[in-house]
């Protein structure tokens, strides 16, 4: 089934685009990785207005196994793989452990596997972090180093890639 990485970098329209590849009457599963912050008011403004945008025939999984959505038919959404990885992050304790736990890896390798054997359509958002700064932190460099990896490995399987700078689209792919 043909799938779609859609990268660029903070409000370049990425997430938008992502939403215009797919069809508005549906029926699509959107899968919403950030993870609600109890009490963060502006985080839940966020997400609504991602969520508000939507066509109502699309269902919503936040928090979602990507892994086992990816295995379902139908087309889906995932946005964005940048928040999945801070997530698979945060499980694994890597952001004080020493050198990153090879769990993240694993779990890296398995949602590439999936997206490869992706049971319909599939559009993937994400951040693309390589061409700023090299961060102060470790755990900045490491999540710049494993998002990077993680993106090169999710284009490698896909279809098309597009990249979106101030609002525009670049077929790479």
């Amino acid at each position: 089934m043909p799938s779609t990485l859609v990268l660029g970098g903070t409000r370049s329209g990425k997430s938008a685009h992502a939403e215009g590849l797919l069809p508005v009457e549906g029926p699509v599963r959107y899968c919403a990785t950030a993870r609600r912050i109890p009490g963060d008011a502006e985080w839940d403004a966020r997400i609504a207005a991602h969520r508000d945008r939507r066509p109502a025939g699309w269902s919503t999984v936040e928090d979602p196994d990507l892994v086992a959505e990816l295995a379902r038919p139908g087309a889906l959404l995932v946005d964005d793989l940048a928040t999945w990885l801070t997530g698979v992050l945060d499980d694994a304790g890597a952001w004080t452990a020493p050198t990153t736990p090879p769990q993240v890896g694993a779990a890296a390798d398995a949602l590439v596997g999936a997206i490869a054997g992706a049971a319909g359509q599939v559009v993937l958002v994400s951040a693309e972090v390589g061409l700023g700064v090299v961060p102060e932190t470790r755990a900045g460099r490491m999540f710049r180093d494993e998002l990077g990896a993680l993106n090169a490995a999710v284009a490698a399987v896909c279809d098309d890639v597009v990249l979106l700078v101030a609002g525009l689209p670049l077929r790479l792919k």
